[in-house]
């Protein structure tokens, strides 16, 4: 099956950025198109929910002039992020608002709508359905999503527990469209290892805390940086759905968390941003497993420019090391 146009072309590198909660606003997301990647960004995170119009304005209008004043620049499209959820109660409006300015690529999460779907086709726009198991990957498609994310171990935020590549192999027996792998990718290697696994693109979205564009909390920042697989922490007490966070935020939030309660499923709620005195993502601070290769805090060229020269060294060093294998096979 052929990638949409929104997705095959326009890119530098196969990257979709996730959006992140708080931290993906406007700035970031400009930052990432115009540097040749999908950038996104919650529907939420426009408050008060009549901000949003103007955020497309703008993300619009400065990633089209930026085209027109460097005709050769690779400028991408972006995304907006929909929670389905029932807990969401701007859902309806926000949705008014993505038809009226036809935003190219809407992500939803936790719950697959038909009506969802519907509306964002309804102007030629695609939908990406993020999962957590093949399960779910067939109802999104069912309920007609144009593309899957496989969100597995290790990733930022809400994750799943599967290894990429039982989730991506089980997927990819049955559907040949759009597919993306999240999941503790944070290096160029990383994005092409996603692509040999047999996803069409990486999604990554902690990678891009630490950036300058990004509207984290100085703190979070520094925190990523400074952090390592070995302090993620997966709980679902912030939210009612399993995620990852930082070890450091959970401290300083007075809480345990080697310790931490299980909170009971259907206390699930996006429609205030979190369950408890501690709120994720304002105090609790979600980022993925991928976050040591995170040395220092970039702009976002300067990351995408990293990421694509370890992309393409990434691509050299394999084929020496497949020519290799062949040299050893012929040799046996």
């Amino acid at each position: 099956m052929a990638l949409p146009a929104a997705l095959s072309g326009r890119l530098t590198l196969p990257v979709v950025c996730s959006p992140m909660f708080i931290s993906s606003g406007p700035e970031l997301v400009i930052a990432q198109c115009q540097a040749g990647v999908i950038g996104s960004f919650p529907a939420l995170n426009a408050r008060p929910a009549s901000l949003l119009g103007d955020w497309l304005d703008r993300i619009n209008e400065e990633t089209a002039a930026h085209a027109a004043a460097h005709p050769d620049a690779v400028v991408a499209p972006f995304a907006v992020n929909q929670i389905v959820h029932r807990t969401n109660d701007r859902l309806e409006h926000d949705m008014a608002v993505i038809v009226e300015h036809r935003v190219p690529i809407v992500i939803t999460s936790l719950g697959a709508r038909p009506e969802i779907n519907d509306a964002v086709h309804s102007y030629g726009g695609i939908v990406l359905h993020d999962v957590i198991s093949n399960e779910f990957a067939h109802k999104a498609i069912e309920k007609g999503a144009d593309g899957i994310i496989a969100v597995a171990a290790g990733a930022g935020g809400h994750a799943g527990t599967q290894s990429p590549f039982a989730l991506v192999q089980e997927i990819r027996e049955w559907f040949d469209g759009p597919l993306l792998l999240s999941g503790a990718i944070a290096h160029g290697r990383s994005i092409l290892a996603a692509q040999a696994a047999g996803a069409d693109f990486a999604y990554i979205g902690s990678a891009f805390l630490s950036t300058a564009e990004a509207t984290a909390a100085p703190g979070y920042k520094r925190m990523i940086v400074d952090s390592t697989a070995k302090d993620i922490v997966y709980s679902n007490l912030f939210t009612g759905v399993h995620g990852n966070y930082l070890r450091g935020s959970i401290e300083a939030a007075g809480l345990d968390p080697d310790n931490l309660p299980v909170s009971d499923p259907t206390t699930m709620n996006f429609g205030s941003g979190g369950l408890g005195e501690a709120k994720a993502w304002r105090d609790i601070w979600g980022a993925g497993q991928g976050i040591g290769a995170i040395k220092d805090n970039l702009t976002v060229a300067e990351l995408v420019a990293a990421f694509r020269t370890q992309y393409e060294q990434a691509r050299h060093a394999l084929g020496d090391r497949t020519s290799s294998v062949g040299t050893l096979e012929r040799s046996a």
